[in-house]
């Protein structure tokens, strides 16, 4: 009878341990329904709900883009969870579609699902990791799973699903896991006193590649050794031995803050401008035929076609101008700018509308902006001159082999490549014919 009396409360103990961890809330979630299977989403990751049932094409784009759409005057990807997870949708001609709109790191997205349930309270003591049982979805992008009140809800991993390039992104040295989340282990520190001990000056730049790595998907090559030797001197002349490494985002963009090209993310000064016109090549047609890798918003695409238009005024230009930034590459084409912010060389080739000035119709004309990811094959003719500033040190080395070769066939005899400041192309092959600021070379 004292053993039964003591195992009955050793068992309501337990109950009312169970029961304090339940009520306690830490972690809240908005429920949604999928394919009639009920998931979550961390509220923090939420920025609001909507209905829309009217969506922007975007040519060119994967079968799950259904478009950008127009939140109060910010243009945002839409993204149908539904065909991205090859899960059943029933959608009906014009009916409004149910919308989380969420905010990934600097990033808004809106994401289209079949029904918004709720705000659920949960402790995340009661999260279980994740088994391919409890959903028709990809483990890899469930964090896990929680019970709440008889209902089973599969909590997404939204931060992944919307940042992580699953096949081509580099793996960091360690990975982990806590509470549902995954992060970057940061790499060991640094062995001290670097100038007196070549190995561990060795170990400490090895750690500045890591952290390049897991914290930028920045990948140290023979493109971009020259520049990361001379900035991890200059790095360590500044910073004491415990602060070689790099802890977080902000070392690592401090640490490649003057490795991007000049006027990376804005139109091309005159100055740059003028230089960039001064290398190009005499060419014997009266077609010009550009690649633009990683255009971003436009700003240089732009700026390199009002060169082109100056140094070759009766050419006929075409410039392929790719990205895999959905709302960058569908904003890029009608934008409206202040003439005030524009370079002297560019006001020329624009035009004054109701809001502001846009470029003219001809230069319009002669960019075609496409959404497409560079390494799943690249279906343009043979060109002239190839832009790739900075592009090629944020793609495996694999892949920085494979489309520099890619170069090397699309380019015409006499073209030229443009690359990144602090980049240099394979010297066997590729002669440079510029330095600093414009890196550019031909082909031997």
């Amino acid at each position: 009878m004292a053993a039964a009396i003591k195992d009955l409360a050793v068992v309501n103990a337990e109950i009312q341990e169970e029961k304090e961890l339940v009520n306690n809330v830490d972690f809240k979630m908005v429920t949604f329904s999928l394919a009639g299977k009920d998931y979550g989403v961390d509220i923090m990751n939420v920025k609001e709900i909507a209905k829309a049932d009217k969506f922007t094409y975007v040519p060119n784009a994967a079968s799950f883009v259904r478009g950008v759409y127009n939140l109060r005057g910010d243009i945002i990807p839409i993204i149908d969870l539904r065909t991205f997870f090859h899960l059943s949708v029933d959608t009906k001609v014009d009916a409004q579609e149910n919308m989380l709109i969420l905010r990934i790191e600097d990033r808004v997205y809106g994401t289209i699902v079949d029904k918004i349930d709720k705000v659920v309270g949960i402790n995340s003591g009661t999260i279980q990791p994740p088994h391919p049982i409890f959903g028709d979805i990809n483990i890899k992008y469930i964090s896990g799973v929680v019970e709440k009140e008889g209902d089973l809800y599969i909590i997404l991993d939204v931060v992944r699903i919307f940042t992580q390039n699953e096949d081509e992104k580099q793996k960091p040295r360690a990975v982990i896991q806590e509470a549902g989340e995954s992060y970057f282990a940061p790499p060991p520190a640094a062995e001290p006193v670097l100038e007196q001990h070549a190995e561990a000056a060795d170990s400490a730049l090895g750690f500045i590649k890591d952290g390049l790595i897991a914290l930028k998907r920045f990948i140290v090559s023979p493109l971009n050794e020259q520049w990361l030797k001379k900035r991890f001197t200059e790095w360590v002349d500044v910073h004491s031995n415990s602060e070689v490494q790099l802890r977080n985002v902000q070392d690592a963009d401090n640490f490649l803050a003057d490795f991007y090209s000049p006027h990376t993310g804005s139109f091309w000064d005159d100055e740059y401008s003028f230089q960039v016109k001064s290398i190009l090549p005499n060419l014997s047609s009266n077609s010009i035929q550009v690649w633009n890798l990683g255009c971003g918003k436009g700003y240089e695409t732009f700026s390199m076609a009002c060169i082109l238009k100056s140094r070759y005024p009766n050419g006929h230009i075409k410039i392929w101008a790719n990205d895999n930034d959905i709302l960058s590459i569908s904003t890029a084409p009608n934008m409206i700018f202040d003439l005030a912010d524009v370079p002297e060389f560019i006001r020329g080739f624009m035009v004054r509308g109701k809001n502001g000035y846009s470029f003219s119709q001809e230069i319009k004309n002669a960019i075609l902006f496409e959404y497409h990811d560079i390494l799943n094959g690249n279906q343009i003719p043979d060109v002239d001159i190839i832009i790739a500033r900075d592009f090629l040190s944020f793609v495996s080395l694999q892949d920085q082999e494979k489309i520099i070769a890619e170069f090397s066939e699309k380019l015409k005899r006499g073209g030229l490549v443009i690359i990144g400041r602090n980049e240099q192309l394979p010297v066997d092959d590729w002669q440079p014919i510029a330095k600093d600021p414009v890196s550019a070379f031909v082909r031997n």
